[in-house]
């Protein structure tokens, strides 16, 4: 499955979060890295889930981008 990541910079680096997997965060000091621990939370949710005899959710966000005049 594939699930939106958002990803946004912070004072003390980056941090990241799922909007179809709530609770699901991580942060880091480096873009890379905290896209490298996102992907492990995302497969460490899922097994949790598994484990609990829950359904997966099924990945409904998008994201776009707009312009607009500045």
């Amino acid at each position: 499955m594939r699930y939106l990541i958002v990803v946004e910079e912070t004072t003390t680096g980056f941090s990241a979060y799922s909007p179809d997997l709530p609770g699901c965060v991580a942060t880091a000091p480096t873009r890379h890295e905290v896209e490298r621990e996102m992907a492990i939370a995302v497969s460490f949710h899922l097994d949790g889930l598994r484990a609990e005899g829950l359904e997966l959710p099924v990945p409904h966000a998008t994201s776009i981008y707009v312009d607009v005049p500045a």
